[in-house]
């Protein structure tokens, strides 16, 4: 359980880093997300190979990690709007929060899952402390921050089950490749090629280490199940909102800091019921 902790709030740590490090970029945000996960999937395809080739890879993998990369295109372009118009330490844990809640409804209804009385009430607090954090935004950046979170919350439950058909570290390098298609070919369908071009040539040192970063995160948490409960690894990985208020308030001066570090913990603390409930 120590490990499964201490991989757990690594993969936070990571988490909350790389997406500040989008929020604070210069530029067309979606390109530098793009850069990012175009970083990531060429990390991993030679990991992916390694994978098939020595212990292989059922092909349910690949389909529900394809399917996984396709629900990444509308995640990236929907991050990149909320990064662009809304306040980080408010974007993110409502993404993160409602990604979670979501996904443990998803849970319920497509994967079998069960849900006690106490997750119920974890799922009500995240949901409350969501709406102490949205007090004061503005309807289009809360509702951008809210289609991140269905976003989120749909690849968790794709995940989860292609995690499960393969039980296998190899399916986080097949997400990663996938994703990395999607946004690469609409990025090309769209006429953005130069553009592409131009910010991965002058931040490619940046995409990889948040590339890197990325994979790294989901690595991290694929192992971390294998030692303690999913329920348990989400809630300690989705800690990154705390460190997402502290962060924008410390570091992007924005304001209304007591509120939000308040609703951010409060929405940790429905996930941590979760963990309890589960």
């Amino acid at each position: 359980m120590l490990l499964a902790t201490v991989l757990a709030l690594s993969a936070a740590v990571l988490h909350a880093g790389w997406n500040f490090v989008a929020k604070r970029a210069e530029g067309d945000r979606y390109m530098v997300l793009w850069a990012q996960f175009f970083a990531g999937g060429l990390i991993s395809l030679p990991f992916m190979i390694g994978v098939q080739v020595t212990v292989g890879m059922p092909w349910q993998g690949y389909l529900w990690g394809a399917i996984s990369g396709c629900v990444h295109l509308p995640y990236t372009w929907l991050l990149a709007k909320a990064y662009t118009h809304g306040d980080f330490s408010v974007s993110y844990p409502v993404a993160r929060g409602g990604g979670a809640a979501l996904a443990a409804i998803g849970g319920v209804v497509f994967l079998s899952d069960h849900l006690s009385a106490l997750e119920v009430t974890g799922i009500a607090i995240v949901v409350l402390g969501l709406m102490l954090l949205a007090y004061g935004a503005t309807g289009p950046n809360i509702a951008m921050a809210l289609a991140v979170a269905v976003t989120i919350g749909t690849y968790t439950v794709l995940d989860a089950q292609g995690a499960r058909v393969t039980d296998s570290i190899g399916y986080v390098f097949i997400t990663l490749v996938g994703t990395a298609v999607s946004n690469t070919v609409f990025g090309l369908a769209t006429g953005r090629r130069h553009d592409m071009r131009e910010m991965f040539t002058r931040n490619w040192q940046r995409a990889v280490v948040t590339g890197a970063a990325s994979m790294v995160t989901y690595g991290l948490v694929l192992v971390a199940v294998q030692h303690a409960p999913v329920g348990y690894v989400t809630a300690l990985r989705e800690s990154s909102v705390v460190l997402a208020a502290l962060a924008g308030w410390k570091f992007l001066g924005e304001g209304d800091h007591r509120r939000r570090i308040t609703a951010a913990l409060v929405v940790f603390a429905g996930l941590l019921t979760l963990v309890l409930g589960h």
